[in-house]
């Protein structure tokens, strides 16, 4: 259950990604996080606004941030959607060192182990949707 809408906005250039941690930082402090899993929370989140603009088609995604609330619990829920080329393989881009640019291949398998709960869908040619909760401890 949330309290309110999410707050969505548009991922589209380096500037924005400023904006998730902030987003983030804010909605973390609203239902208390801890500093040590706000920070979880918006390195995660960071790290999934980048792969948009690295993977997405014309770089661009978009994000909504909520408040959660479920069984006495209080937590953040972020949803990073695109509409890009989708990942052919899942389990293999949950893995460590999977990459297709490259890179050490840390990002969605870092991403998953800093959240408590993290679903990825994707479809390939219709794009990816990662949903990410980190709860109050």
């Amino acid at each position: 259950m949330t309290q309110r809408e999410p707050d969505v906005f548009t991922i589209a250039d380096e500037a924005d990604l400023i904006r998730v941690r902030k987003v983030l930082r804010t909605e973390a402090e609203a239902v208390g996080l801890n500093l040590v899993d706000a920070t979880k929370l918006i390195t995660a989140g960071s790290e999934l606004a980048r792969n948009i603009l690295y993977y997405a088609t014309g770089r661009r995604g978009r994000v909504g941030v909520e408040r959660v609330y479920l069984k006495g619990r209080r937590g953040v829920r972020a949803t990073f959607a695109d509409d890009g080329p989708g990942i052919e393989n899942i389990e293999a881009a949950l893995t460590d060192g999977f990459s297709t640019r490259g890179s050490l291949g840390l990002g969605l398998p870092g991403a998953r182990r800093l959240v408590d709960d993290m679903t990825l869908t994707s479809v390939a040619g219709s794009g990816t949707t990662v949903v990410i909760v980190k709860w109050q401890r």
